[in-house]
């Protein structure tokens, strides 16, 4: 049977991916940022899994307004890094398990969550900037991403509660997969953060350290943190964080926490980032 073995959540700032390609990692301003994911890019040597569920947001790259899902899985065999207005970012292909991907999505319907399945569309920073993050600059990522979008930017947006579900449900729909399959299931976006408006710049680092503490051993008190309460103490983007739910409910409730960073800011975000192997 597969099995979820580990969770990662990272930040997926767009700048990060420029320096990264830009080969800036070693600049006074970030070197700090990328001296934090040295650690995962370790560790991740000794625990590359076969499949990463790579959970992010669109960022009107192939979603546009006139599409918007709140919860979508890529289902093609693979997918190009999407041009953002600056050309598409030099990594490799990211290549679908299709056979997961759809197994997943039947569990899904049976549970009850009306998943869409987007058969075309190229991943942007949200995707391509933790798969770098993490393994680096290399010619293919070393295992298979099943691309999982989550609209965090048209109203409305899902509920902490309702992404905690359905993270409980794909760590259900992955024990009944009848592979042998090493499985990690990646939370990325936030913390806290607003680009635009009167409170552009806006970081709140009581709240994002108090998030990360609760994340490892009580992360059900996050569920309930309202749409409201994001926009008021997070900013405009910091709703991004539900997606890190939907990684910790697939893990179940026994972690061991690996790793934890924290950074503020990096562009104009607070940058966080842990690693979770799982108990159960």
């Amino acid at each position: 049977m597969a099995r979820i073995s580990a969770g990662i959540a990272t930040s997926h700032v767009p700048a990060i991916g420029a320096a990264f390609d830009l080969g800036k990692t070693k600049d006074p301003y970030w070197a700090p940022v990328f001296e934090g994911y040295e650690f995962v890019k370790e560790w991740i040597k000794d625990n590359t899994p076969d499949v990463v569920i790579l959970v992010y947001n669109d960022h009107a790259s192939s979603l546009m307004m006139d599409i918007v899902p709140t919860f979508a899985m890529g289902f093609a065999d693979e997918f190009q890094s999407a041009d953002e207005g600056w050309g598409r970012r030099p990594v490799p292909v990211v290549k679908n398990h299709i056979e997961l991907a759809a197994h997943i999505a039947e569990q899904l319907v049976i549970d009850e969550f009306d998943i869409t399945l987007i058969n075309e569309m190229d991943v942007d920073h949200g995707c391509t900037v933790p798969l770098s993050l993490v393994f680096g600059d290399v010619e293919e990522w070393p295992c298979k991403v099943i691309p999982f979008v989550v609209n965090v930017s048209q109203f409305p947006t899902p509920s902490g509660e309702r992404c905690w579900k359905i993270g409980e449900a794909i760590r259900n729909a992955v024990k009944t997969f009848p592979e042998d399959l090493d499985v990690q299931v990646w939370g990325t976006g936030g913390m806290s953060h607003q680009l635009h408006g009167t409170r552009a710049g806006l970081i709140n680092e009581e709240f994002d350290r108090r998030f990360i503490d609760l994340l490892a051993h009580e992360p059900e008190e996050l569920k309930y943190i309202t749409r409201l309460e994001y926009l008021r103490e997070t900013g405009t983007e910091g709703i991004e964080l539900i997606m890190w739910l939907i990684m910790r409910a697939a893990l179940g409730y026994g972690v061991e926490e690996k790793k934890r960073f924290y950074r503020v800011p990096a562009s104009n975000t607070a940058v966080g980032h842990v690693v979770y192997e799982a108990k159960s």
